[in-house]
């Protein structure tokens, strides 16, 4: 490949990657929160082309952040935080399937596996604290301690925060290179950022690279704002990378993406960013349809905060949806957008007292989208309900345009005439540095009342 920058390879709310490679393989996870499956695990030969092959975690276990996908002996291991503890996976093979979650005990975020010369494993974790693990990987030998103080940038910069994070550590030519996230993740465009120190060993003495920052953003002008929380990987020809996110200027609604770009190495034994322009390795417009006839639903869809079986399964007839109160916390089933101009459409089918939704979902209390009852089509928002559109079929299509930020809605009682609903919404605030959470705007199918809506033939397409 050429040495350019490629955005994204993985489009949107992927954060935090983490990255390997198994001969010819690339295998990469992230952030999933309170996503479930979560730790999605993406697979690739040539970094730019990412499919989901499984997930680690298929049953909700909390919010989970910064994991970091690790190989040792032959076995392989995700640690991540998750309700104020760090847990471990471990798999025979990088696609799964991986083991009951195993709590190791121990506070702090973002943890970073290395090997030391001494052949013991050990967690970086942020902060700048290391802990020593034992030989399996599956336990803490001891406590943590203070090992690292981050490199500072000058006070006149414009960042969230100092936030020493995201510890990444890869081992090149006698040294470990720990490769950090400063800044604050969201805030101001220019936030966030990646620099690196090296050591001869996983606890120090530590020099800062002459280099840093090695990932950043410099200006709001730029196309990817608030870069940051970067992984070394080299490829078999090699050529060395970094993976690491950042929001889409002007689109936090999309949440962090997953960004790629060469390094190279300097005769002095840094490495530095390489890249010489921007490029899309998408050539056509995406396009995703799902008719929910497979036994059981793919990696697209997740549920938050519970797992999906909870009230959502397929079937010849298409995906049923258990009804659930307006009052009551739910999740409704959630597909990612990862474009800035998409369209999503689906048909609706109703048993009983019941809505069934499609809609933009950012929280609880920040969402909008379309809903099919018994008296025909409506539009609604978080914090009001609008005029129906009437018709006593129980049933409808119905359809959501987000053009960049701006959200037309459209709706069909017979699949080939379709009507434009009298209201149009800006969304481009329904992200992280307005509501909090880290998360992105998000489609979602949903029920609320008492009964069962019948979702078909999901389609999502990139404008």
């Amino acid at each position: 490949m050429e040495n350019k920058l490629y955005a994204p390879i993985i489009g949107g709310n992927y954060a935090d990657p983490s990255i390997i490679r198994v001969g010819e393989d690339y295998y990469m996870t992230h952030s999933s929160y309170k996503l479930t499956p979560g730790l999605i695990i993406w697979h690739s030969r040539d970094l730019l082309h990412w499919t989901k092959v499984g997930a680690a975690l298929t049953r909700y276990g909390g919010d989970v952040w910064a994991p970091d996908f690790a190989v040792h002996n032959g076995r392989y291991y995700i640690y991540y935080p998750a309700g104020g503890t760090n847990w471990v996976v471990t798999a025979e093979h990088p696609a799964g399937p991986w083991s009951e979650p195993v709590n190791l005990g121990i506070k702090g975020i973002d943890p970073g596996h290395t090997v030391g010369p001494d052949g013991k494993r050990y967690l970086h974790m942020s902060g700048g604290y290391i802990v020593e693990l034992s030989d399996d990987g599956l336990s803490v030998a001891g406590e943590a301690r203070e090992i690292y103080e981050g490199w500072r940038y000058p006070e006149d910069w414009v960042v969230e925060g100092y936030s020493l994070e995201g510890p990444k550590v890869t081992y090149h030519n006698g040294y470990y290179y720990l490769t950090v996230a400063i800044g604050g993740t969201a805030g101001p465009p220019t936030s966030h950022m990646a620099v690196s120190s090296r050591s001869r060993t996983p606890w120090g003495p530590w020099e800062h690279s002459p280099y840093n920052p090695v990932v950043r953003t410099w200006s709001k002008e730029e196309a990817w704002w608030s870069k940051g929380h970067a992984s070394l990987i080299d490829a078999p020809d090699g050529q060395w990378w970094m993976v690491y996110h950042a929001y889409a200027s002007g689109y936090h609604t999309l949440g962090r993406q997953t960004l790629l770009e060469p390094i190279e190495w300097t005769e002095d034994g840094w490495f530095r960013a390489a890249g010489k322009a921007e490029a899309n390795p998408a050539a056509e417009a995406f396009k995703f349809q799902d008719s929910f006839q497979e036994p059981g639903l793919c990696l697209e869809w997740q549920t938050e905060g519970t797992e999906p079986e909870q009230r959502f399964r397929t079937g010849p007839g298409g995906l049923i949806a258990s009804g659930a109160s307006e009052k009551e916390r739910h999740s409704p089933l959630f597909y990612m957008p990862a474009h800035k101009r998409y369209m999503a459409e689906v048909e609706v089918a109703l048993e009983g007292e019941v809505e069934g939704r499609l809609v933009l979902y950012y929280n609880d209390y920040a969402y909008l989208g379309l809903g099919v009852h018994g008296g025909g089509v409506r539009f609604f928002r978080s914090f009001k309900n609008y005029a129906t559109m009437p018709s006593d079929s129980g049933y409808a299509w119905v359809r959501i345009v987000n053009d960049e930020h701006i959200v037309s809605f459209y709706y069909s009682f017979d699949g080939t005439k379709w009507m434009k609903y009298d209201k149009v919404v800006d969304a481009s605030g329904m992200h992280h540095n307005t509501l909090g959470g880290f998360q992105s705007l998000r489609i979602g199918l949903d029920a609320v009342g008492r009964g069962k809506a019948v979702f078909r033939k999901f389609t999502y397409k990139e404008l």
